[in-house]
């Protein structure tokens, strides 16, 4: 901190160039002081940047105007969801629009894009490529399925931009690498959606032959709201609800999820629960049972529990 103190304020607490603090006539000697870290060639910062985004905000001062943070870079400023590979992987991207040249520092990542082709953001004072540009983008990284989860968080409860906009940069993509991944995962990709978790369900019922379900959907029984559940079949009065492990640790949740089912119940509809292992080892389980719900209900036959007999009767 008193190292700190004897820079100049515009230089304190922030990541700063070599280049700017000579120019503030900062000495070469103070800028080898062991106060300052070196994340990045060329640059100087006060604390250890360990997340993404503050090893990205570190080598912010590096970047020219015509450079824009991207891929899984621009993803984690957005606040996509990313495999966890990819959350590991702590390279910086950076792409640079137009003829000039990539960057190139240790720990970072460059590309090149076309003049006129990707579109710009700003997050506080850093640039990123548009949300629907940084979706093309992933496309290089992510499987379909992957990219469908950041396509639902997009259009969905991040709410950076819409299915048209994202069908819009893939006709501006025209022949680029993974563009046909990209048109791919636009198929499935569904607003409504609010985690992960719920796309990955929606994903392995669909595709194992279950109707498109409603996204959360309200619950409204006589005119009188019950619930908001996670996925929907309204005409078989069947929802489906994702357990997180936010579900199971925060009591709040847990009370609030129990209260809902009772709810539900009393407005007769099924209510059935899915975690992690019914999307995964679980799956064709779970689905049959979603499917006989439905089934049972175009059968004339909704609720076949049995009734509780009371110790009075009988």
């Amino acid at each position: 901190m008193q190292a700190e103190l004897a820079f100049p304020m515009a230089l304190r607490g922030r990541p700063f160039r070599v280049r700017e603090a000579l120019h503030r006539g900062i000495s070469p000697g103070r800028l080898r002081s062991k106060a300052l870290l070196r994340p990045f060639h060329g640059i100087r910062t006060w604390v250890q940047p360990r997340t993404h985004e503050e090893r990205a905000r570190a080598v912010l001062p590096r970047l020219r105007p015509d450079q824009a943070f991207s891929h899984t870079t621009a993803a984690v400023i957005l606040g996509l969801p990313l495999p966890r590979r990819l959350e590991r992987d702590l390279r910086i991207h950076v792409t640079t629009i137009g003829p000039d040249q990539a960057l190139r520092v240790r720990g970072t990542i460059g590309h090149r894009a076309r003049e006129g082709r990707v579109r710009t953001v700003h997050s506080g004072t850093a640039t990123l490529t548009h949300p629907a540009d940084t979706f093309i983008a992933l496309a290089t990284l992510l499987n379909r399925d992957e990219l469908i989860v950041v396509g639902d968080a997009l259009v969905g409860w991040r709410g950076w931009c819409d299915r048209d906009e994202l069908i819009a940069a893939a006709r501006r993509y025209r022949g680029a690498r993974g563009i046909r991944r990209v048109r791919a995962a636009l198929a499935e990709i569904r607003p409504g959606s609010r985690s992960p978790g719920e796309t990955r369900l929606r994903l392995a019922m669909t595709r194992r032959g279950l109707p498109q379900p409603a996204l959360n959907h309200d619950v409204v029984v006589d005119g009188r709201w019950v619930a908001c559940v996670d996925l929907a079949y309204p005409a078989a009065r069947v929802a489906i609800e994702y357990e997180s492990d936010l579900h199971r640790t925060d009591d709040r949740t847990f009370r609030k999820d129990l209260t809902r089912g009772e709810l539900l119940k009393d407005a007769g509809w099924w209510l059935v629960r899915a975690t992690a292992d019914d999307v995964g080892a679980a799956i064709d389980t779970f689905v049959a049972r979603v499917r006989r719900l439905i089934d049972g209900a175009s059968a004339g036959r909704h609720d076949s529990r049995p009734t509780r007999r009371s110790p009075s009767s009988g």
